[in-house]
């Protein structure tokens, strides 16, 4: 589903030059959860952000379903990401005016569906990840749990090939954490391919495959056994 090859990211130039990732080599499969750790600045973010196109990398390449996406001008990868990768951000990212059925509605709708259909797709999402009570509830009236799995339902809503998450977890105390990694949980269940950045390790343990970076290199990378993953929040 995702390949890296000798993939380089750099910022600045010349003696301020950082080498953000150096030489990434990495092969994830469809259907798998994977999360990637690390300290801060070791590339975490900046690897997610390379393969879902996000971000060009300087040199090397990714490649998606078998794609090689630096061959792709920008309209194709917009409409790649529109289409077939789903988001997930620490910050929720969702529009204050619009309630949580409209919110993950839009993007829907951006994609060329009527609004009536696209209402019923969010609607279906959000009952996935157990917010059918608060259809019609603004941001605002949410707490940091349900407006992250509002956020959830918006990327999965169009059933996306890939499901990327950017530290999801780091707004939101532990109740509401486990939450979210439930339906993470969840949709892994369903057969979704899901890459994760997360500096918990409780969550990390969740993933069925963990990449360790360091200074922007891959320095572990392991398939985490039953017997290591954490136990859902039920099963606390």
């Amino acid at each position: 589903m995702i390949k890296t090859k000798n993939l380089t990211k750099k910022y600045g130039v010349g003696e301020l030059e950082i080498v953000a990732l150096n030489d990434i080599n990495v092969e994830i499969a469809n259907g798998e959860f994977v999360a990637i750790i690390g300290p801060s600045g070791a590339g975490k973010s900046t690897l997610l952000y390379q393969m879902s196109l996000l971000d060009s990398p300087t040199a090397g390449e990714v490649f998606l379903a078998g794609r090689a996406t630096s061959l792709l001008v920008e309209k194709d990868k917009a409409l790649l990401r529109l289409n077939e990768l789903g988001y997930v951000f620490q910050d929720y990212a969702l529009l204050p005016e619009l309630s949580a059925l409209d919110n993950v509605a839009l993007p829907i709708m951006m994609q060329g569906w009527s609004k009536k259909d696209a209402r019923a797709k969010a609607e279906r999402a959000l009952t996935r990840i157990g917010m059918s009570d608060r259809l019609n509830n603004l941001p605002a009236q949410l707490s940091g749990g349900q407006q992250q799995r509002v956020a959830i339902a918006r990327a999965i809503a169009h059933d996306p090939h890939i499901l990327f998450a950017d530290e999801p977890t780091a707004n939101l105390d532990s109740a509401n954490g486990r939450l979210v990694m439930d339906a993470f949980d969840a949709l892994h269940d369903e057969g979704q391919t899901i890459v994760m950045v997360t500096h918990e390790d409780e969550y990390a343990r969740r993933a069925h495959r963990i990449i360790s970076l360091k200074d922007g290199e891959i320095v572990g990378d392991e398939v985490s056994p039953p017997s290591r993953r954490g136990f859902r929040s039920e099963q606390a």
